[in-house]
């Protein structure tokens, strides 16, 4: 059994609740996971003894929230390097948070990212939006 972390920065509540179906979908395929709003993470020390890790904010004026930048920053020193990955975000037009948190993860990290891409949703109850985000938590276990 693994165990992962979800960091999630929201402004509406409505990325915790995708990070709580992505949550749903890893221990469904009999995982751990722990659950930290972005403001818990405050060193890299805060990251470390994970399997996996998964990145979410919402998108807000075509930017990631800030406090998800600077926890990017901290993540940076943490020595994530091929470990299992996968960023998500709510968004209400464009959506650009999910793809360059997954971006950073992958290139500048070096994690092994989740072969689907980042996932983006309007809302988790949008459009089969919990059966997505519940797949995406399963597509990040099967990668231990």
């Amino acid at each position: 059994m693994g165990k992962f972390l979800i960091v999630f920065a929201t402004r509406t509540d409505e990325t915790r609740g995708i990070a709580n179906l992505i949550a749903e979908g890893i221990r469904m395929a009999g995982h751990e996971v722990d659950m930290k709003k972005i403001n818990k993470i405050q060193n890299e020390e805060d990251l470390k003894g994970y399997d996996g890790y998964v990145f979410g904010s919402a998108t807000y004026h075509g930017e990631m929230v800030s406090s998800m930048k600077q926890m990017l920053f901290i993540a940076e020193r943490a020595e994530l390097k091929g470990k299992p990955g996968g960023a998500f975000g709510a968004f209400g037009w464009s959506g650009e948070a999910a793809g360059r948190i997954f971006d950073t993860m992958a290139n500048i990290y070096g994690m092994k990212m989740v072969s689907s891409g980042p996932l983006m949703l309007k809302a988790s109850w949008v459009e089969g939006g919990m059966n997505v985000a519940q797949e995406y938590g399963k597509s990040m276990a099967a990668m231990l």
